[in-house]
């Protein structure tokens, strides 16, 4: 999915909600643990009710490789169950020296038909190019994370701002918005007046909504550019809404009630 794909789906929907599927089997309800894959059937019946509020689905692959084969099964399963309308994201942080960084490329961009992938940006230019290589795929670079650690280096002050800030300029200057986003934790909705001031085109990948105290409302205030520009990302909030049999029904009900809050702000764009 291209940059103007994603777009067009933002307006149809009037959404940029993005499901996170970190999926536990120790949270999922108990009567999927019969099946014979509960970790698919799960996902499957979460995507089934979120769908029609969701733009994007985000797969964090730790939640699945701790599982093994089976666990890169459910995957590749989830994968497929995905609408071709909606854009998915491999949750991964990968980011190595070049040549590693290319097979991980292939990996995500080739053999899985991910649209963008998370990349650690720590290794500098050569561990970021190759994924931006890819026509119509995103590279989507940690920026400013939500985590209490992102002070131990990204908040870390220098001669010209913010380590992140430096960050943030350089890795654009590597590609340029129809090939890179950025994450950027909604637990820092301060910052991003500052931060669409270099970043003024590109979209943001906003986890953080919800169990981890991020502000959808002043996400969106400081956030939104023209084409929207952001995909704000809820996990533990939609899919784990409900533990019980209904639990299709309050991921739907939690995902509409994000979806009708984005819509009243897109207004505004």
């Amino acid at each position: 999915m291209n940059r103007q794909q994603l777009i067009d789906q933002i307006r149809q929907k009037k959404s940029y909600l993005c499901v996170g599927l970190d999926t536990e089997l120790s949270k999922i309800p108990q009567h999927l643990m019969a099946d014979d894959d509960p970790i698919y059937s799960f996902n499957k019946a979460i995507i089934e009710a979120t769908s029609p509020y969701a733009v994007a689905y985000k797969i964090n692959l730790a939640f699945y490789e701790q599982y093994g084969l089976s666990g890169w099964k459910s995957m590749e399963k989830t994968l497929q169950a995905i609408p071709e309308n909606c854009f998915v994201i491999a949750d991964a942080k990968r980011g190595d020296i070049g040549n590693t960084s290319k097979m991980y490329a292939k990996t995500f961009f080739e053999t899985y038909p991910y649209d963008a992938l998370t990349v650690s940006p720590y290794m500098g230019h050569d561990s970021v190019g190759p994924f931006l290589e890819y026509e119509n795929k995103f590279t989507i670079v940690l920026g400013l994370t939500s985590n209490s650690g992102s002070a131990d280096f990204q908040l870390l002050e220098t001669q010209d701002g913010h380590v992140y800030e430096s960050v943030l300029k350089k890795v654009a200057s590597w590609g340029h918005p129809n090939n890179l986003m950025f994450v950027i934790g909604a637990t820092k909705a301060e910052k991003f007046a500052e931060i669409r001031k270099i970043l003024p085109d590109h979209f943001l990948l906003v986890p953080g909504i919800g169990a981890q105290g991020g502000d959808l409302k002043n996400v969106s205030l400081y956030g939104l550019n023209k084409d929207c520009g952001l995909l704000v990302n809820s996990s533990r909030g939609i899919i784990y809404a409900s533990n019980g049999f209904d639990f299709k029904e309050a991921a739907a009900n939690e995902a509409m009630k994000l979806q009708m809050e984005m819509m009243t702000y897109l207004q505004s764009i």
